[in-house]
């Protein structure tokens, strides 16, 4: 319950990775959650003043307003104790942070923003054509990506550890938002389908396989649980 009352909301864009992250910390907390659409590209008045960076997600929680994606993960880990999404040491926690960190910088500048830009941004935004290049690109650098992961799921149970973590979260907004429109090789690997698999049948994820993106239908295996 928020202790004064006020509806949580969260102001997000349901294709970006950043935002679903926050979804998925939120219905693994159990907070329940308005969900407001904004169409950022648009440059909205009252993103601003909600975010000074103008960036998606926004938070209001508890009478605050709360930005950029891992500060509020990480907030809302401490803020409601339980599930516990980050580990108990200083090392397992440095680890969760590194995987955060991999997948909304590396991952998101190598993978998800070519693809999405080309395959969804530019339909949606009305700025022209797909670039095959780009898009290949990034479905080549997927695949190192993919081989990682795999290295790192062959001795733990979750990416960052053998516990459930906002790494595993982090990364399957990532995957989510490519698999919607089915450019994620699972077949490339067994171990990493499997880990997908897991988080995507948790009750956490049924908002999100529930979304559809208006003029972007998503692929036929996207919401269900039992493909891998």
């Amino acid at each position: 319950m928020n202790s004064n009352n006020q509806t949580t909301r969260l102001y997000h864009s349901a294709l970006s990775p950043f935002c679903r992250k926050v979804r998925l910390v939120l219905a693994e907390k159990k907070i329940e959650v308005e969900l407001v659409e904004e169409r950022y590209w648009e440059s909205p008045p009252d993103l601003k003043r909600r975010n000074p960076a103008g960036k998606l997600p926004v938070l209001r929680h508890r009478g605050n307003m709360l930005a950029e994606s891992q500060a509020i993960i990480e907030y809302l880990d401490e803020a409601v104790p339980s599930p516990a999404l980050m580990p108990s040491t200083p090392l397992e926690r440095h680890e969760v942070r590194r995987l955060c960190a991999w997948f909304d910088d590396k991952f998101n500048t190598e993978v998800t923003v070519p693809i999405l830009t080309e395959r969804v941004w530019k339909k949606i935004t009305r700025q022209g054509y797909p670039d095959s290049r780009v898009v290949k690109d990034g479905l080549r650098a997927i695949k190192d990506h993919i081989d990682y992961l795999t290295t790192l799921l062959e001795t733990r149970r979750w990416l960052a550890g053998n516990s459930l973590s906002l790494a595993d979260f982090t990364a399957a907004a990532h995957f989510s938002c490519l698999d919607y429109i089915s450019d994620v090789d699972w077949d490339r690997s067994d171990i990493l389908r499997d880990w997908y698999a897991t988080i995507k049948s948790r009750p956490a994820f049924r908002s999100v396989l529930a979304d559809q993106v208006p003029g972007i239908h998503p692929a036929p295996h996207y919401a269900e649980l039992d493909f891998g």
